[in-house]
């Protein structure tokens, strides 16, 4: 008994006026059966719906798969794919990382070192001198020159560390005022007594007075009018009017 052949869609195929297949279709009835075979082997139940049905199938990852009906019917038109209008797939950008740069090292302020020349003024002390007169009785002084203070003055270089001195160097020295050497007289005469016996000028205790300029040889001399107002001890009023070496 013979049985019409089906293809993939399950429908009838035409058969020959005796109700046989002939060799073509038998032919084309086993290819049809072989390629069924593959497609589920190779794509599974989805892939062969999609070819069998004239419906559009859309696939997980967002394209349409379109199938359609060939002459005669046939079906078995691989479907075609395409992008959907309107629809657009961009790759993720990755966002530049910021950079980080090392933070610096924290300053150490330089100190502020300068260098000034300074000029300073002194005294100089001046100095005495004493000097013996014969002329000036034993025990008194006199100043015969003042003293006066000399100036000297000094040169430095000085070095600032901010604004506070820290080094201190003599650069020159120089007198700018000589001082006065201060001059004293030291009496070293002798003080004579004198005789009471006399007055008007002093007539010293001594051996032997004479009248200066006169023929005596002293050791000692005075110089008149000498009044006598006691005994002439020394015998110098001549005439003996009371008045010596007129």
């Amino acid at each position: 008994m013979t049985y019409p052949a089906h293809d993939i869609n399950q429908r009838p195929l035409p058969t020959t006026g005796t109700g046989r297949l002939g060799p073509g279709q038998k032919a084309a009835a086993y290819l049809g059966a072989g390629l069924a075979v593959f497609v589920l082997a190779c794509g599974g139940s989805s892939f062969l719906a999609g070819l069998v049905s004239s419906e559009p199938q859309t696939t997980g990852d967002g394209l349409t798969a379109l199938s359609g009906g060939g002459a005669d019917g046939d079906r078995s038109a691989p479907p075609t794919s395409a992008v959907a209008r309107g629809s657009t797939s961009a790759s993720p950008t990755a966002s530049p990382s910021p950079s980080t740069s090392p933070s610096p090292s924290p300053t150490v302020a330089q100190p502020k070192v300068e260098t000034k020349t300074v000029t300073e003024t002194r005294e100089i002390p001046f100095k005495e001198k004493r000097v013996d007169d014969p002329n000036l009785a034993k025990g008194k002084t006199k100043v015969k020159t003042a003293g006066v203070t000399g100036v000297k003055t000094l040169t430095y270089r000085v070095t600032y560390t901010d604004g506070v001195p820290t080094a201190k160097e003599l650069v020159s020295e120089k007198v700018t005022k000589k001082p006065v050497t201060k001059v004293v007289l030291v009496g070293t005469k002798v003080a004579q007594q004198c005789h009471p016996s006399y007055t008007g000028a002093c007539v010293p205790f001594v051996s032997d007075v004479d009248c200066a300029g006169g023929s005596g040889n002293g050791p000692a001399y005075v110089s008149g009018p000498v009044r006598v107002v006691g005994q002439d001890v020394y015998g110098l009023d001549r005439d003996g009017d009371g008045v010596a070496c007129e």
